[in-house]
Order: structure tokens, then sequence, then C-alpha cells
């Protein structure tokens, strides 16, 4: 008898790293020994194997086992690791052959059954990225898998199966019956039932907050609204996803490996097309903003929201230190958290956007006669979102209340549809110009190149010159809104950014510069 090998995959979070199981069958009394760092869900994997390869008609040697998973400095956590570990221990023992080449990535019952896990498509990519193609994944996770295009993927429903498949003798195989599930089908609507994707239209009245909104979907910026409640900042910032164009290739499958790592739907994971939208509520602790949680970290609303919108609805009733925490993503478009098992880093690249009330009880509009609030709640209110925070806001904007007259309009507005055609072709146009500087997006720009290859002349800015220069603004709310005149330019259809470009985007910015 050799050592047995075969492949699995570690993660750490959208990191993967090519895990070799070792196994070894000693000439000593029986045991099983696991060696390289498996956390508690990994070392029962000792049990479920041992029942899983006994009923499936090809049972583990009765002499001492040692499985040793290398790097063995890596932590690893998980059941993915059951179907290698059974593999290598059967390949050791001469059940099986060719092994050594293929990564295993399936949970193990105690009847044999492959059941799905978690993390499989960022596992696969991490297998391709290392020069493994061939993969062997449960029924469920087959479909996730083949979305990585270049891997050889296999699925089979029970051990016996998989070990058929490795030139185990079949008069000895016991192959569980009736186990490959069918398919999950999707329950039919009845009809009218089926509700309809929110549409821009619905917005009553509120023009300067649409016209921000579309702002803010040209040029990836991210959107404050201060308004009373019943304003439509809710309804505003539900609809922002819908102006966003699909993902192109390489993001949709950044975005589908993150919700690989949280997927709980019964059905497979398809490839995530459109931008996710996240509204967590304000009582949500750092782990389930930022992510975290024991042992590796695990990603957040803010990575889940990556290429998407994450809406903070009553913004500065969430805990100042999870907002404080939302800046590092916001500047580097990435989360590192690190833990003692590990450092984990996930994509954060997504538009924030912050709704608030005008003060603690919202009534502090018009002429605020209604309003119970002390001016030191208002400032503590407001206090919570940090200059920092704001800083990186481009568009801050003050929502008024919809008066009876737009209430009853003649007729809705503007649908979604419309609207995400401007924003397309203001993107594409953006794009060409960006290029050169690796940049998609105008939010993007930097100081340096704005006041470099794309500055503009004196005449264009001097609304802008005049602001700066009576203390109005600052010197990075001077480049925020030379970032939103550009966009606005791209929607006009203009090369550059004329002054009545740079006073509208002026006025976008001056309710942040007050706060």
């Amino acid at each position: 008898m050799g050592v047995g090998r075969a492949l699995a995959v570690a993660l750490v979070g959208l990191n993967g790293h090519v895990i070799e199981v070792e196994a070894d069958i000693g000439q000593t009394l029986p045991s099983f020994i696991l060696l390289g760092l498996p956390d508690a869900s990994l070392s029962e994997a000792r049990e479920r194997i041992r029942s899983a390869a006994q009923n499936s008609g090809i049972p583990l040697s009765r002499r001492k086992i040692t499985v040793n998973l290398v790097p063995a400095s890596l932590p690893k956590r998980g059941s993915g690791f059951d179907l290698a570990i059974v593999m290598a221990a059967l390949n050791a023992a001469g059940d099986l052959r060719g092994t050594g080449g293929t990564v295993f990535i399936a949970e193990l019952g105690l009847d044999g059954r492959l059941r799905p896990v978690r993390g499989v498509l960022p596992a696969v990519l991490a297998a391709l990225a290392a020069g493994w193609r061939d993969v062997v994944v449960a029924p469920a996770n087959e479909a996730e898998a083949r979305l990585v295009k270049g891997a050889r993927v296999r699925s089979f429903s029970c051990l016996a199966e998989v070990a058929y498949a490795f030139n185990a003798d079949p008069k000895e195989l016991v192959r569980v019956a009736g186990e490959r599930e069918p398919e999950p089908e999707a329950a039919a609507a009845e009809p009218g039932s089926a509700e309809p994707p929110a549409d821009l239209s619905e917005v009553a009245g509120q023009p300067v907050a649409r016209l921000a909104l579309e702002i803010a979907a040209a040029g990836g910026h991210h959107l404050m609204m201060v308004g009373p409640p019943g304003s439509g900042k809710t309804m505003l910032a539900e609809r922002l996803p819908g102006l966003l164009p699909d993902l192109a290739d390489g993001d949709a499958m950044e975005v589908t490996a993150i919700h690989s790592l949280e997927h709980r739907a019964s059905g497979p994971l398809e490839l995530v097309r459109r931008p996710p939208f996240e509204h967590p509520h304000h009582s949500a602790s750092t782990a389930a903003i930022i992510g975290g949680g024991s042992g590796i970290p695990r990603p957040g609303a803010a990575s889940r929201a990556h290429r998407g919108v994450l809406f903070l609805d009553e913004a500065p009733e969430f805990d100042k230190r999870v907002l404080d925490a939302l800046r590092q993503p916001l500047e580097s478009g990435e989360l590192v958290l690190h833990r003692s098992a590990g450092t984990a880093a996930y994509p954060a690249r997504f538009q924030l956007v912050l709704a608030a009330n005008p003060c603690p009880c919202g009534k502090v509009t018009g002429k605020g006669v209604d309003c119970e609030c002390t001016p030191m709640a208002r400032r503590r209110y407001f206090g919570r979102l940090s200059g920092p925070l704001l800083d990186r806001v481009d568009i801050q904007l003050q929502v008024n209340k919809v008066q009876l007259s737009q209430l009853a309009g003649t007729g809705p507005g503007e649908s979604t549809a419309d609207v995400a055609q401007r924003v397309q072709l203001a993107r594409s146009v953006a794009r060409e110009r960006l290029d050169r500087w690796g940049l998609v997006h105008n939010a993007e720009l930097t100081g340096r190149i704005l006041r470099g290859p794309l500055r503009l002349d004196g005449h264009r800015t001097a609304l802008l010159d005049r602001a700066m220069g009576t203390g109005v603004l600052s010197a990075r709310g001077y480049d925020r809104v030379l970032r939103l005149a550009w966009t606005v330019a791209d929607l006009h259809g203009r090369d550059l950014p004329d002054s009545d470009d740079v006073g509208l985007a002026l006025t976008l910015r001056q309710r942040g510069e007050g706060l």
C-alpha cells in the first residue's frame, strides 16, 4: 500500500487554495487521524466518511488511517472536504485509482449521498487557476460549477458512482437508490399575482431627486437624500438598480462567487447579471454589514452589494462604528477582514445610498412648528454621519415633501427603461474617455486627472472658483463637483462640461456642505 492522494479546495474569503489530501494506511490498531488544521465540522468528517464508505460497499481499512491536508499551515473549514478525504483513503487502500489529479468538492451523507456545499463557484475558479481542470461535485452544485468555462465538471449522486468512475470493483458497490433528485420546478404563478418590478414612473413629483438619481446611476456616484418621512427617499433608492446596466461577464462572475458563499436557496445558483441591491436594517451589527463572524470572516451586506447598490435607510440610526467602517470599501473597493483564524478579502465596490430625516422626529421641514427636537438633538442626530464618510458622497440632496398638485399630476413620469437608456449611453461615453487611466466611472476620477488632462477653462469653473474662494466649498468638495459636472455633460451629450453643468453639479453638492 502507498500513499493515496486527492485534491480539494480551501476558501479564505474569495481566495481559494488547492489542498492536496494525503492518506496513509498504517499497520497499527484501528484509528483515524486527521491533520492539517481542520475545524470542528471538518474533524467530524472521520465519522461521516466511515459510514458513507461502509454503506456504499467499500468500507475503509480497519487499520490506522492518517490523512494530511497540505499545506498544513492553512486553516481548513467546512464539510466540503469529505469526498476528497474518502477518495484519498480508498486510493491508499488500493480500492481506487487515478484520484490524484481530480478536485473533489462535496459533503457526504451517512448513506453515501453527495450533498451540496457553499462556495463551489470560487472553489472551481481557484482549481482552474491552479491548473486543475477536472472537478467532481454533488448534483445540486453541477450547474453552478459549470459556470466556470474551461473546467471539466462531473457530478455523481452517491459515493458508489464516484468510486465506479475511478475504477472500483462494481461487484462490491452499493448505490443509493433514488438518490438523484429532480430539479426544483418554479412554482406556477397565478395570473396577475406576479409583482411587477419597481419602476421610476411610480415616483410622483420630485423632478430634482429623479435627476439626481439619473446622474448617480450614470457616473457611479454615491448619493445621500435628506427629507421628511413620505417624501419618496426609499422609493427612489429602490429604483436605482433598475437604471444600472447589466453586469459584464467578469463582474457577473465575481458577484456570483460572493453569493455562492451565502447561497441558501433550494435551487441551483445562476449567474447574477443584474446589479444586486442590499437594504439592511439600521439595527444590523458591524459583522452583518461589513462581514465577520467566528473563524474565517464571512461576507457582509457591503460585499453582497458589490457592483450594485447598498442602501442605508435612516442612516443616522446606524451604529457610528458601522458607518465609519464603510470608509475603507468606499475608498478602495475592497474589504479586508482580519481575524485570529485568518485574513479574508472581499470585493466591495458598490454605490452607497444614504437616506435620513431632517431631524430625529422628521417634522422640522417647513416652519417646523410640530418638531419636538432640540437643536442639540438635531446636531447629535447628524453627528453620527462623520465628515470623512460624507466627504465620499458626491451627491447630497434635500428632498422636499410631495405637494398635492404633484401627487395628482397629469400622468406618470419617465419610466425606468427610458432613463436607463440615457444612463447606458452616458456610461459608454465616459468609459471611452477614462479607458486610458484604467477607470470606468466618473466617480473614480482623481484630483490629479481633473486638474491635469481634464482641466476645464476658467470661465467654465468661475462659479465653482467663487464658491471655494468664499469658503462655501472645500478643496475636496471642489473635485467632487467636477466629477458630477463631467457626468452631467455626458448625459447631455457634450464633450466638455459648460458653466451650466458645473452650476447644476454644485447645486447637487450644496446640501452636504452645510451638514
